[in-house]
């Protein structure tokens, strides 16, 4: 949700990287989703901006992180569908995969939506100017940027932080001597492994490794604990059987004790065994990217891993610098970030918006697809809703068994009093495509027997939303195939 105060920018004091002394002056360290929408905004509003960018234009999401991993995903499902469709009298054919030919098509792909939203757009922008350097903050209204051996010293009205996560690294006896992967590493990869271990059981460790795995490399994937264990506990059940009936290998509830590479291969001693591989992917985490900002000059307050501490507003506990996207504790999603760096800009010049994150839709893209929204039983709990929950399995829908692909299910948790819709976890192959009509049910408050006494289209996945709906109240089995 947003709210805009109409009252424009003030003129600020005079900075060293004044551009018009007659606009407010904003400082945005990064370029990214959070960085650029906010620089988009802050102009709009009759701001002057300078984005301090140190790396490549445009941050994670395109260049590194969304664009690359799904062109990956995307060209893997194709792979897995030569060699493994459902349909009978369609002859199947091992893929004959040129990996090097794939990742260049890759590439081309990023730098041409790089070039298309970010560089291009940038040019048209007379009021947002790009410095490329690594940014400090000298106190809490000085901040240097180092460029080449040369510093620059800048004031601003408003400062908003933007800067990013990367890879967590575990500090890990042996690993830092050896050529392991972060997700960046393998995205950029020409060659495909013969054995990837990957390291991780988040979003990111499951989507590469469901990826290498049907492009061709035998995959091993080591969890510390369950696979995504801050979700509902069906949806790591249910991947799971997936994944292992696909041939990957998976150990959970494993440690990872030493790394060595030895013989072009990674070592690994494990409370499992030892495990071996030519290439390893470490994907434990993320952490924000502010060890290098001196953030302590200027007062800002950061969490344990490093993540700076910011209010609805966006505001950090210093009432002019800002900070969102991956550098917060906010949740790491790219929308999110595009979001938040909308309101702080506008809080940044004179506005009131607040983001509001109770209702946010997530998906992961391995396939199926998982996605959710709003509370799990667990959490409704948690708050002290008395809940009623329904689970339909992709074999109750009509388009699952057309399509011949009944892995997953629907799931709604509702409040049991009033049927009132609090959240909705989907593992199913379009299960980013059916989110957003949950999102919207739970947005309008809507009861399970509104929804369920809703047109949905026949054939169609999201009509499982429906289904799962009408099975507080009857049994769906018992309807015909397309029964209102």
């Amino acid at each position: 949700m947003e709210t805009t105060s109409s009252t424009p920018p003030t003129k600020g004091s005079l900075s060293e990287n004044n551009r018009d002394e007659q606009r407010m002056q904003l400082l945005i360290i990064g370029s990214g989703s959070a960085a650029f929408a906010a620089a988009l905004k802050a102009s709009e509003r009759g701001a002057e901006v300078t984005l301090v960018e140190q790396s490549t234009l445009g941050g994670t999401c395109v260049n590194i992180g969304c664009v690359p991993s799904k062109i990956l995903l995307r060209a893997a499902h194709f792979a897995h569908a030569q060699a493994h469709h459902p349909f009978h009298g369609i002859a199947k054919s091992q893929p004959n995969i040129n990996f090097s030919v794939l990742n260049a098509q890759l590439q081309h792909r990023v730098d041409a939506l790089r070039d298309a939203k970010y560089t291009q757009i940038l040019a048209t922008q007379a009021h947002i100017h790009l410095l490329q350097g690594s940014a400090r903050f000298q106190d809490t209204h000085h901040v240097v940027v180092e460029q080449q051996g040369q510093e620059t010293r800048l004031q601003a009205d408003a400062i908003l932080i933007a800067s990013g996560a990367s890879a967590f690294i575990p500090a890990l006896a042996g690993l830092q001597a050896t050529p392991f992967w972060t997700s960046t590493k393998a995205l950029a990869a020409t060659e495909l492994p013969q054995h990837l271990i990957v390291w991780g059981s988040s979003i990111i460790a499951l989507e590469l490794a469901q990826a290498y795995l049907r492009l061709g490399s035998k995959v091993t994937l080591i969890a510390r604990d369950q696979l995504l264990t801050r979700e509902d506990p069906l949806i790591g059940q249910c991947l799971l059987t997936v994944l292992q009936d696909a041939g990957m290998q998976i150990l959970t509830q494993t440690a990872v004790q030493s790394v060595r590479y030895a013989q072009n291969n990674f070592v690994l001693q494990t409370t499992r065994g030892e495990q071996r591989g030519d290439k390893l992917l470490v994907a434990t985490g993320r952490q924000a990217n502010t060890a290098c900002l001196d953030l302590q000059k200027a007062g800002i307050h950061i969490d344990t891993h490093g993540a700076i501490q910011v209010n609805e507003y966006l505001r950090t506990n210093v009432p002019h610098i800002y900070a969102a996207g991956d550098c917060t504790h906010l949740p790491q999603f790219v929308y999110v970030a595009a979001a938040a760096g909308t309101r702080a800009a506008i809080n940044m010049t004179g506005g009131e918006a607040y983001l509001d994150l109770s209702i946010m839709p997530t998906v992961m893209f391995t396939d199926p697809q998982v996605a959710t929204v709003g509370l799990s039983e667990a959490a409704a709990q948690g708050l002290g809703y008395q809940v009623s929950c329904r689970v339909l399995t992709l074999e109750n829908v009509p388009r699952a068994l057309a399509n011949f692909d009944t892995a997953g299910f629907i799931k709604w948790v509702a409040e049991e009093s009033t049927g009132k819709l609090l959240g909705c976890q989907i593992v199913a192959a379009e299960a980013g495509e059916m989110i957003q009509t949950a999102t919207l049910a739970i947005h309008q408050g809507m009861t399970v027997t509104a929804l369920a006494d809703l047109l949905f289209p026949y054939l169609t996945l999201v009509e499982g939303l429906k289904l799962t709906a009408q099975t507080f109240h009857k049994d769906v089995k018992q309807l015909s195939c397309c029964a209102g």
